[in-house]
Order: structure tokens, then sequence, then C-alpha cells
């Protein structure tokens, strides 16, 4: 059952920041979070500010060069049917259409999944978690093969739950974010935050701020990009593993490689060490090999979750081989 709140619908955006500004307030999008956490009492809310009538906040828009900029409303679905999103960022498109089921992505928005908080099911049960304000994380010792395997630091061992937000990073996207100082720009890389700074905290978001684009730069030639995501349920689950590519080739040769993994860590996880290793060589079946390799060589697994180090490192094989064979997406 819900607990009792007041409900506030602004025309504006700038009264969505003042409300916001409200000890206990909330912020309401497509909900299709908001609403778990309040049933299951995982935050507290005295009001809810709904943005969902900001008509300007919704949409997709080409930027000069075929970059977007994309509304924070925009619900998945549009994101993942968008023509020029499955044209020129192909990995994006497929990484949207993975989300959650149809019901869920016709209601959900980008902002939102880029917020949405944490799936564990010791953080949405009833333990007063190290997250939720108790002073231990349960996870370390208990049920934990879906767990973290990176940036845990035995402090907190969730998984950042999106599948958009490891393509945006890959991607090189940034955040335009308007608050009661004004607006400011975050990369999306810098939006999520690691147990070790702020074990109580998903986002570097401030009170009464609000995500209200996201900015794609324009692909550059040569871009190709792809989303793997393996679950335990095909129809609908959240991620074991993933892999956001991002990679730009000059003939055989890799000119620059992003590699972000999902279902890895508390935020999306960057592998800089692989893609050191691509970065400037053509791939190979050796330099692929490495690179997947490097890719896991810091993990640090939990008692029963060892199992994605493999998982982790036989998918980026793969993807990898698919972009050498020329068979992943590629924008245009």
């Amino acid at each position: 059952m819900l607990p009792k709140f007041s409900y506030v619908r602004p025309d504006m955006l700038s009264n969505a920041v003042k409300h916001l500004q409200a000890e206990g307030a909330a912020l309401h999008a497509g909900g299709t979070d908001l609403l778990g956490c309040l049933r299951e009492r995982i935050i507290a809310c005295d009001k809810i500010v709904s943005i969902s009538g900001l008509t300007e906040l919704a949409g997709i828009k080409t930027t000069p060069g075929g970059g977007l900029r994309i509304g924070t409303l925009t619900t998945i679905t549009e994101l993942a049917e968008n023509a020029t999103v499955r044209t020129n960022f192909p990995g994006l498109a497929g990484a949207a259409a993975e989300v959650a089921s149809p019901q869920l992505r016709n209601q959900g928005t980008v902002g939102g999944n880029l917020c949405q908080k944490p799936r564990c099911w010791y953080y949405r049960g009833d333990f007063h978690c190290l997250r939720k304000g108790g002073d231990r994380c349960f996870a370390m010792a208990g049920e934990n093969q879906f767990h973290a395997i990176f940036g845990h630091d035995h402090i907190c061992a969730i998984v950042h739950p999106s599948d958009t937000a490891p393509m945006l990073v890959a991607l090189d996207a940034k955040a335009l974010v308007t608050g009661p100082q004004g607006e400011r720009t975050i990369a999306v890389a810098d939006l999520h935050v690691l147990p070790a700074v702020n074990v109580r905290a998903e986002t570097v978001l401030g009170q009464g701020e609000i995500i209200t684009h996201i900015e794609v730069p324009p692909p550059a030639k040569g871009l190709s990009t792809s989303y793997r995501k393996i679950r335990a349920r095909q129809s609908w689950d959240f991620s074991l593993a993933g892999a956001a590519l991002a990679l730009v080739r000059e003939g055989d040769k890799v000119v620059r490689a992003n590699i972000v993994l999902s279902g890895a860590a508390p935020i999306p996880w960057r592998s800089r060490e692989a893609e050191q290793l691509l970065t400037g060589h053509p791939l190979t079946d050796d330099s692929i090999a490495a690179a997947a390799q490097a890719a896991v060589a810091g993990a640090q697994p939990l008692r029963a979750n060892g199992y994605k180090i493999a998982m982790f490192q036989g998918m980026l094989k793969e993807e990898l081989h698919k972009v050498k064979k020329g068979k992943n997406e590629e924008a245009g």
C-alpha cells in the first residue's frame, strides 16, 4: 500500500525545481520505479513532483552532424524505435530495446532509466542495509550471485540496473541538468556514484536538480556500436552480464575503443584496460583474447558470483569477433 503524500504537477521547469527543494520531495516522470519504491518503503516521500506535463522535456532531436538531443521524458520505446537513433547509433537503440518489458518501455523514461534505484533484494526487501542507513551490506556474506564483481570495495555490492546508461557512457554522452543553482552539464560517465564515495546515493544529482536532456555527440566516421545483454530470463530480466561497445576504426585499425560493462558494478563499469589494448591496433584473435582477459583482470568476485568472470570474458570475445567480421552495427 502506498504511503500518504501530496502531489503537484508544475507547468514550468523552474517551479518543478522549487518544489523539489522541499525535504521529502521526490521526482516523478514515468513512475515505473518510483511507485515500487514507495510501496516497498524504500524511500520516504511527503511530496511527489511530477514533471510529466513538461512537454519540452520529451522527444528526440537531431543536432548538427547527426548527434542527438534526447529529452529526459522520452520513453524507452521512443528511443528504441526512433529512426535516427537506429541509423546513427544502433547500439543505443538496441540497448533501449533490451530494457524490461514492452509495457514498462512504453511508460518508463530515459531520465528514469538513468536514475533508477538498485534492484538488490536486500535493498528492496525488509533489511536495514547500509544503503538504507544501516550498518552493513547483507550481500557481502549473503545471497550474492547477481551482485557486483567490480567497484564494490567490500562496502556495497549492488549493480547498476540500467541498460541505456552503459551505452550512453560508451558514446561519450552528456546530461544537461537544471537545479537551484542554475544549469550544469555532467558527463554520463560521471553521473553515477561508487559506494566508496557515497554509499547512500546512486547519482551526483543534488536536491532539486533535474536531468532535462541527454546530448550524444555526432557519430565519428567508422563508428560501430553494439549492446549485448545476458540475463537469466530472456523475456524480462536485469542484466547478469552486459557490454556496450563503441569502436571507431580506420580500415582494420581500431583508433578509439569504448567498452562499458553492465551487470558488473554499482555504476556502469568502464574497462579502460581493454580499451587501451585495442586502441591503435587491428582486431586479431590475439588482441581480442588479451582485451577480454584485461577486462576481468581486476574483478573482486563474491562467494557466489565468480561465474560472471568467465561470462564477461566469453561475451566480450564474441562481441569483438563480430566487430572483426563486420557483423556488428555501424552508423549510417
